[in-house]
């Protein structure tokens, strides 16, 4: 072999040594159009509706949460429950606002009884924040509470008077 041949293959070589230094010893694949590796081409939207459902749920997980809204929403809802096809609502009492990286929530609870309103406040907070960011990856900027009602130990649920009602008369 030459010498400048030589000298060629080991500045390749050394050409070659610093991309992989760089790249931290991975070579990257070859891009055809697109720009991107394939997982970030395009947009992901999540509606209202999502990040609603999650935190309805996040929140009815705390202990000492007893509803979710108001008490109009709740007759409301008591009605929708009977309504075949209605279901059950998740998102009552959420409200969402989403942007593209980030989110806001409004929450109405009805609390039980005896508990700290502070210290369950703050976990369903927690939990809401945790809940919807790990789903969804969008920043959630705040959880503002209102808390509507305290249930206590000797009232019936308005879905119980309901579901205590003969259906017909």
């Amino acid at each position: 072999m030459s010498e400048s041949s030589t000298s060629n293959r080991s500045e390749n070589r050394g050409a070659s040594q610093a991309a992989d230094d760089k790249s931290g010893g991975r070579s990257e694949p070859t891009r055809r159009g697109g720009g991107g590796p394939a997982g970030s081409r395009g947009r992901t939207t999540i509606a209202d509706g999502v990040v609603e459902k999650i935190a309805g749920m996040a929140a009815r997980d705390v202990v000492g949460v007893h509803a979710m809204g108001g008490g109009m929403s709740r007759t409301f809802g008591a009605v929708r429950d009977r309504v075949p096809g209605g279901g059950k609502s998740v998102t009552r009492g959420v409200k969402a606002e989403v942007g593209e990286v980030q989110t806001a929530l409004d929450l109405e609870i009805v609390i039980d009884y005896g508990v700290s309103i502070a210290d369950v406040a703050r976990s369903v907070r927690e939990n809401v924040v945790s809940a919807v960011e790990r789903m969804t990856g969008l920043e959630v900027v705040e959880v503002n509470i209102a808390v509507s009602d305290v249930k206590l130990p000797d009232e019936e649920d308005e879905d119980e008077e309901d579901q205590n009602r003969p259906r017909l008369q």
